[in-house]
């Protein structure tokens, strides 16, 4: 979350392990490891909260804590048991040594064009971080621009984000240290790869918005030493950074001190006539406003806005001879592209282009003159072409159910796309718009066969009747009689849509027998605004009821059993496993919640997670958002006398958006609750975030560990 994702200026945007299936999927329960003993932890019985006459204990607080001795010390206890359980494990390292080869593979990123010359990223295969190259044409060879691997011996520091100056002569880009969402910017001569002495820190939920001789940046007031990665983040500002002077030179642009809990966001056109201003923080969306640059004005705020309400998302296009074309989901909650005059932006001026239809707007990018205009219909991406009136010309065929991105310019008539499903390894096409069709620009080299897997779609009953879409990836020739593994994945909330995709990590699981099931639930984006606001503040408990009546079909239909079915989500889908599992421990045989929102009451008082609130709602905004939160917070409602799950909880010490608080203390609760012998046990990395950024070493770790784990503990 950030909200996990940002407005933007631009739119455009077998050696199979060879041992007998029981091995690779459980043992007998008797030859099963346990944890004899977990680290005793403190409880303060004296912390106690009082929320509108309810009061609530919490102690493990001592445990937000993360920098004392005594936090240190748990945390070193804890990683000692997780890693004697794990090292138990018969065929971990088969698992690992699996997955390794399987990554290892040459993968490429969409080429960018640019000043008729293209950049794009490329991984080796065992490469901890992408390589940016650079090429003046497709035929030349490719150089080296910036490699990654070279800012750090561990690969734990990340590229992750590139700018080129208007002029073609730069490149800024960020870089993330150990995962957190802090970044730094730094600036290349691109002829010379020299770097520059320009150097920008504190900067947070930012890139570099180029303008004249500099750029514009978001930053916030470097934080407390000791406490950058917990303390709560609040006055986000705007600078402009000029080429050659230091960061402490450079000019506020703008903030709102009446505001502090706004992010701020601006974009420049690339032929610097107009400035975008976003505002966010407060809702699913953000405020708009518009200004036209100038000589005289470069640094005054006299904006124009043309988006008001913060719930609704307001993103410029493209400014295509004095028109504005903008999307909104603004009275359409699937979205809609509208034009404007730029002179005359506000918004009873608009004038529909393409209006909204029976499915999501999910991506548009302007190309050869004409739009292309992705839509998600039924969480899968289906991409048409346009003109730049509305008229639709034809659909892009597209292989199968999954998620497609393109890459392209509204003044070249080349365009790339890239496409991707849970057994289709992305795949880069060449696309001639013109006469519809489409050619293979890049393949992967793959030790995996396609068409060994078949991936079907479900639509699910929920508790109040309503359908969830869920995928299931699977061997060819399945028997449902209940005896498959299966790991059972969702997210469900902050607009964000699951869409299929390859991972490598999933394969050894499903070439094993396993099934791969991905939830569309209530909260996301998979419908549009209304059903994210289904699985929203009151109303989240319709993300939970999904989930559940998603792993009880996959029961009742003959698919898996409670003893050989596993959860899975991460951050906002961490949450979703803690809940779940409280309210049915009986359903599973093993959950990993990951990197996880796991204290519901107290979540808005550390970095960002006030921003969260307009999915949630707060624990002080009145008795009854209190009491919905507190009904289903994964640490407050652990169930002692039932028998749980085998729980693996992942975290990582540089985790700055869902602060690593939430996993130790929910981990304490697990721990010292009565809910069987399963393993209850906590993962924590180290020089690692929320996930971003994290070298391919680390990944593979990981997820060896954590599919481990799941097919252990399944039947």
């Amino acid at each position: 979350m950030q909200k996990e994702k940002h407005n933007t200026m631009n739119i455009k945007s077998k050696i199979i392990i060879m041992l007998p299936m029981i091995t690779l999927f459980g043992c007998s329960e008797s030859a099963k490891h346990s944890v004899k003993e977990y680290p005793e932890t403190k409880k303060d019985l004296t912390v106690v909260d009082n929320y509108f006459g309810t009061e609530v204990a919490d102690p493990y607080r001592w445990l937000e804590n993360d920098t004392t001795a005594e936090t240190a010390q748990w945390v070193e206890a804890q990683r000692a048991v997780t890693e004697d359980y794990l090292s138990q494990i018969p065929f971990r390292e088969n698992i690992k040594k699996r997955m390794t080869e399987l990554v290892n593979y040459e993968r490429y990123s969409l080429p960018s064009k640019r000043f008729n010359r293209y950049l794009y990223s490329k991984n080796d295969g065992l490469q901890n971080q992408n390589v940016i190259y650079i090429q003046n044409s497709l035929d030349e060879e490719p150089s080296v621009l910036l490699d990654p691997n070279t800012l750090s011996d561990d690969g734990t520091v990340a590229l992750s984000g590139t700018s080129q100056s208007n002029d073609g002569k730069y490149l800024a880009y960020t870089i993330q240290r150990s995962g957190s969402d802090w970044v730094e910017i730094y600036v290349m001569d691109i002829a010379t790869r020299q770097l520059l002495p320009d150097h920008i820190e504190w900067a947070k939920f930012t890139g570099a918005s180029w303008y004249k001789d500099g750029f514009f940046y978001g930053a916030y007031d470097r934080p407390e030493e000791g406490k950058e990665f917990s303390n709560i983040n609040e006055n986000h500002k705007i600078y402009y950074h000029k080429l050659g002077t230091s960061q402490e030179e450079d000019v506020l642009f703008y903030e709102n001190p009446s505001q502090p809990r706004y992010f701020h966001t601006v974009g420049v056109t690339e032929d610097e006539k107009y400035m975008f201003l976003y505002e966010s923080g407060q809702g699913a969306g953000s405020t708009l406003w518009i200004k036209e640059m100038g000589a005289d004005n470069d640094f005054d705020t006299d904006f124009v806005q043309i988006g008001f309400d913060m719930n609704y998302q307001y993103s410029p296009i493209e400014v295509i001879d004095g028109t504005l074309y903008i999307f909104t989901n603004y009275n359409a909650p699937k979205g809609k592209i509208c034009k404007v005059d730029v002179n005359k932006p506000q918004m009873e001026n608009w004038v529909e282009v393409i209006p909204e239809s029976d499915n999501v707007i999910a991506g548009i990018s302007l190309a050869d003159g004409k739009m292309i205009v992705t839509y998600d219909q039924d969480a899968s991406h289906h991409a048409y072409v346009y003109t730049m009136d509305g008229k639709m010309l034809h659909e892009i065929a597209l292989p199968t159910y999954g998620a497609v991105a393109f890459s392209s310019d509204y003044k070249d008539e080349e365009i790339f796309y890239a496409f991707t499903s849970f057994a289709f390894p992305t795949t880069i096409y060449k696309y001639n718009i013109d006469d519809n069709t489409s050619e293979v620009f890049r393949a992967p080299a793959i030790d995996f066969k396609s068409e060994d897997y078949t991936t079907e779609q479900v639509f699910v009953t929920s508790k109040d009747g309503t359908k969830v879409p869920m995928f299931l990836t699977y061997k060819n020739g399945l028997k449902k009689d209940g005896s498959n593994p299966t790991l059972l994945y969702g997210y469900g909330g902050f607009n964000i849509t699951l869409n299929p995709s390859f991972s490598t990590s999933r394969l050894p699981f499903i070439e094993s027998g396993g099934i791969y099931a991905q939830m569309n639930l209530r909260g996301g984006n998979e419908y549009g605004e209304e059903w994210h606001i289904a699985g929203t503040k009151l109303q989240k408990q319709n993300v939970f009821d999904d989930c559940i009546a998603c792993a009880e079909y996959l029961i009742d239909n003959g698919y898996s059993s409670p003893e050989n079915l596993a959860l899975q989500g991460g951050s906002n889908g961490g949450l979703l496993v803690g809940a779940v599992v409280n309210q049915r421990p009986d359903l599973f045989a093993a959950a990993v919640p990951q990197v996880g929102v796991m204290d519901m009451l107290r979540y808005h008082l550390f970095t960002i997670g006030w921003n969260w609130a307009s999915d949630y709602g707060t624990s002080e905004d009145n008795k009854e958002m209190f009491e919905a939160l507190y009904a289903y917070s994964p640490l407050h409602n652990i169930q002692n006398d039932v028998n749980y799950p085998a729980i693996m909880v992942t975290t990582a010490d540089h985790d700055d958006r869902v602060v690593p608080a939430h996993s130790f203390k929910y981990a304490a609760a697990l721990q010292a609750a009565q809910t069987g012998d399963n393993p209850k046990i906590i993962r924590i990395d180290s020089k690692a975030g929320h996930g971003a950024g994290k070298p391919i070493s680390k990944v593979i770790e990981e997820q060896a560990d954590v599919y481990s784990f799941i097919m252990y503990n399944v039947r």
